[in-house]
């Protein structure tokens, strides 16, 4: 990732959906399981800004045909949207780490918690990094030499020797939910790859770009060997961003374009059920990289979507690719919350108005935060940010699990809008009102979340099919509402 200023835009959200129209509180807050709800009532979860309500249900809404408010949310299931494959966050060599130090039965426990169904909050979307990230705790690819070797052969290559517990944690988490899905990204490409010679800096060298494709898809067969087939690459993580202290690697636009035409993509194209390919994997602010890319309809054929960060730039860029190149998907692969940001209040804000509503209303089919899990120190890495926050934090003495901000903002989504789940229409942005909707495809039950960006309560009617539910928000607070809508005639 690419931390330069403390001004970031933050991270976190709180929605609530379903399963099943099933729930209860998450982790810290953790009342006893509700039964499904009948078809005339809502459920709600709600966080509030001053952390007194995390996750909380509320109390049942009658949903029938009552009077409306004058703040209206139109809820329209007939009109649907992009697939979801689901939430979570990057599961770095920093979160293979102190996830490991647990002992057993804590891990598992967490590993639930996370990974798992209700009370777990079923996270199903993570990404990794192919060799070391700035979370790391030493710099590495899958095939390095000595200066000045070289090993176009791949003689070298092993998954393992760095990647084991990384590798052993993310089977344990398929195990816990087989629905799990990986995207996977190179922070560079070997050192004797590139024109530095080095894994930090530099640029892939044109020779290399044969050798580089085989790298990615001989990672992509060990992985799969090892019980973790990957759902979709990516050729750079933040191929415009060049740091000095971790590995990075320059890839402009023109350059990925060749390598997907002329090597990824052939390659890729020849196999059964192979990973997609995403673009740039990158800042919202410069969408003009990804069209580039695309504009260019040999490399486009080959490629499945767009990866987006949230560091610089507005949301808004993922809808002008979108609208570009509507048979491209987009995916949110990457944001974090840190000391930047260390007001819980705007850190929920911020997280819920870009992220879980901003980015699936530009089409997001998968948010995906950076960090699972950290350490006290926010740790440990070597390079890049100093002061980046996990979803967990696992103290390194007394191994003590704190679920942070980041960990309501996904559990309000990834808990109950389940993955198959399609986006559906609803009206938003009255008033400081803003949400965002989702219909189930097991059970068609609708999930709407709803953040109140404003400063003072709202009251306001929620009306699908000609029914409706009336609700106050705090200033601040965010709330998911879950119901069984009754049947309906889709259109697209």
């Amino acid at each position: 990732m690419s931390l330069s200023t403390p001004a970031f835009l933050a991270c976190v959200f709180l929605a609530g959906a379903l399963a099943g129209c099933r729930g209860g509180t998450a982790a810290l807050q953790r009342p006893a399981t509700h039964a499904p709800a009948a078809a005339s009532a809502v459920q709600v979860w709600v966080t509030t800004a001053d952390r007194r309500r995390l996750l909380a249900r509320d109390a049942d809404l009658a949903l029938d045909e009552q009077p409306l408010r004058p703040l209206l949310i139109e809820v329209d299931a007939n009109t649907r949207y992009q697939e979801m494959v689901g939430f979570g966050a990057a599961i770095t060599d920093a979160s293979a780490t102190v996830i490991g130090r647990l002992k057993p039965a804590q891990r598992q426990a967490l590993l639930r918690d996370l990974f798992g169904p209700p009370p777990g909050i079923g996270l199903a979307f993570v990404r990794v990094a192919i060799g070391a990230s700035d979370f790391s705790s030493f710099h590495y690819s899958l095939d390095d030499l000595p200066a000045g070797e070289a090993d176009p052969e791949l003689v070298h290559f092993a998954l393992d020797a760095n990647h084991g517990q990384l590798t052993s944690l993310l089977r344990a988490a398929r195990r816990i939910n087989p629905q799990l899905r990986v995207v996977a990204s190179p922070w560079s490409a070997p050192g004797w790859m590139k024109d530095s010679g080095n894994l930090v800096s530099g640029r892939l060298r044109p020779d290399a770009y044969g050798v580089f494709a085989d790298y990615l898809l001989r990672y992509a067969d060990a992985s799969a060997r090892a019980g973790v087939p990957i759902y979709a690459l990516t050729v750079q993580n933040e191929p415009g961003f060049e740091p000095k202290d971790y590995p990075g690697m320059l890839f402009d636009a023109p350059s990925r374009a060749r390598f997907i035409t002329d090597f990824l993509g052939p390659r890729l194209a020849q196999r059964r059920q192979a990973p997609l390919i995403l673009d740039w994997d990158h800042n919202w602010d410069h969408p003009e990289a990804p069209l580039a890319v695309l504009a260019d309809t040999a490399a486009a054929r080959y490629i499945a979507g767009v990866a987006w960060h949230c560091y610089y730039g507005e949301v808004q860029a993922q809808q002008q690719v979108h609208d570009a190149h509507p048979d491209k998907d987009a995916y949110l692969t990457e944001c974090s919350g840190g000391g930047w940001s260390p007001h819980w209040s705007e850190a929920l804000r911020q997280f819920v108005g870009h992220l879980m509503i901003g980015s699936t209303r530009a089409w997001s089919r998968g948010v995906i935060l950076w960090n699972l899990a950290l350490d006290e120190q926010h740790g440990p890495h070597a390079g890049g940010c100093k002061n980046c926050r996990g979803v967990v934090t696992i103290d390194s003495t007394s191994s003590h699990v704190t679920h942070n901000v980041e960990y309501y903002s996904l559990a309000h989504l990834s808990r109950f809008v389940r993955p198959g789940a399609r986006r559906i229409d609803s009206s938003t942005g009255v008033e400081e009102l803003q949400s965002v909707a989702f219909r189930n495809a097991d059970d068609g039950s609708l999930v709407l979340l709803v953040q109140n960006g404003g400063s003072e309560e709202r009251a306001f009617s929620v009306r699908n099919a000609g029914r409706s539910f009336r609700y106050q928000l705090p200033p601040g607070a965010v709330a998911t509402f879950c119901w069984q809508p009754p049947a309906t005639v889709t259109r697209h």
